[in-house]
């Protein structure tokens, strides 16, 4: 299908990146958990994925909000956010699917990720849409841009 517009905005990005991950923690809910591989590919592929969406925020999208709106709180929340968010994927990155707290971690990890999904897109986004200096579109390009870079990193690697 044809995009009408030839700029990506910003929060457009970011929401495609939450629905996916949505999605795929669903499909985790209804998945059958002796089937570890399965599961296991589903949970690295999440990792991956929130990773270049933390990165894409942390370094893009973040700076660039935190100059245009005055709400440092709800800033800071997704900083920390993100960092409790970094610190279970690591301890996936680090078990075994037979490691008895595997499953357990990735459904906190969703529990973590619907939370912060849900501040960003009732409080944050909505906040950044109003900021007249924020030029969203020419963000979504140099998001578009880093998410090429750090996808194509990802898959070397």
């Amino acid at each position: 299908m044809p995009k009408t517009r030839s700029k990506t905005n910003a929060i457009d990005l970011l929401k495609e990146d939450h629905a996916k991950v949505k999605k795929a923690f669903k499909e985790f809910e209804d998945m059958d958990r002796s089937d570890t591989e399965t599961c296991r590919q589903l949970i690295q592929t999440v990792c991956e994925d929130l990773k270049v969406h933390t990165t894409l925020e942390e370094e893009i999208f973040y700076p660039a909000v935190r100059a245009a709106i005055e709400d440092e709180d709800i800033m800071n929340e997704a900083a920390v956010e993100h960092e409790t968010a970094k610190m279970l994927i690591e301890q996936l990155e680090n078990a075994a699917p037979d490691d008895p707290n595997y499953f357990a971690t990735f459904t906190v990890l969703g529990e973590y990720v619907m939370h912060h999904v849900k501040e960003e897109e009732g409080e944050m986004f909505p906040e950044a849409k109003k900021a007249q200096e924020l030029d969203l579109d020419a963000l979504g390009e140099q998001m578009k841009t880093r998410k090429e870079e750090l996808v194509g990193q990802a898959e070397r690697t």
